[in-house]
């Protein structure tokens, strides 16, 4: 049996793309409570098991981005130029699985299988984690009504419609005013068009503050704003002679996000 080779583009560049991400309201992004203690709450917020931060996590961020940036585009045709979205098969809609697909581009398709491998493409956006910043860490740890180390505990009542009976639920929150450091990384291939790419991207952030990050984005949790502070680029040439990434000073889609 022979193995396809899957034709991988050279690396171009990369753009970082950094910032804050800051909670408008109060943020709940769903962790592990094993361990928690008797009395806490059962419906916490994911932490850093090393300092016990609540941090938020890369994956969710970029899976909203990917998930809105795709129902905007709705189902679109199996072949032909298209965007991205959902592509008709003639039988069920296919979320991000068309290689033509400018979003399938930016967040990569994964091959599940053997037959799947001829529609995988890398992904060219990476989203770090994104931790407390210092300042806001440290307001935190001063604040005087917090529930838990860092965080709120906002109690919530769920009303039966049959009964009329109340059933009292506690949600952990990290509390609106928190900021979090947030990282980009855009990898362009040769070919790419840089302003094409940069600007998916502010489109997705446009959507995700549009939207809600996190769980109960329908019950006021999760509204957010990002601030963009740097973008700057790094040649694939600039790695091989070990030098420093330059400032991007072009105006781009992204300045809409910048401080004023």
């Amino acid at each position: 049996m022979t193995t396809e080779t899957i034709p991988v583009g050279k690396i171009d560049c990369k753009i970082f793309i950094s910032g804050k991400i800051i909670a408008k309201t109060g943020l709940h992004i769903g962790g592990n409570s094993v361990g928690m203690s008797i009395g806490s709450t059962d419906n916490v917020v994911v932490r850093n098991p090393f300092n016990n931060q609540p941090y938020i996590p890369g994956s969710s961020l970029r899976g909203k981005m990917r998930s809105l940036m795709e129902r905007v585009r709705g189902v679109e045709p199996e072949t032909g130029e298209c965007e991205g979205g959902f592509f008709w098969d003639g039988k069920e809609a296919h979320p991000g699985k068309n290689p033509q697909s400018k979003v399938a581009q930016l967040f990569g398709i994964a091959a599940a299988n053997e037959k799947q491998k001829q529609q995988q493409t890398p992904t060219r956006l990476i989203v770090r984690d994104a931790p407390l910043s210092d300042n806001s860490l440290r307001d935190l740890e001063k604040a005087p009504h917090l529930d838990m180390p860092l965080t709120e505990v906002k109690t919530e009542v769920v009303i039966d419609r049959i009964t009329a009976a109340a059933m009292p639920r506690q949600m952990e929150r990290v509390p609106a005013g928190a900021e979090f450091e947030m990282e980009l990384i855009l990898t362009l291939i040769s070919g790419d068009d840089e302003n094409q790419f940069l600007n998916m991207v502010g489109e997705g952030l446009r959507l995700v503050m549009a939207d809600t990050l996190g769980g109960s984005g329908s019950r006021g949790y999760g509204q957010v704003q990002f601030i963009i502070e740097t973008v700057s680029k790094k040649t694939a040439e600039d790695y091989i002679q070990g030098k420093p990434e330059t400032s991007i000073t072009k105006p781009t889609i992204l300045d809409e996000f910048k401080v004023k």
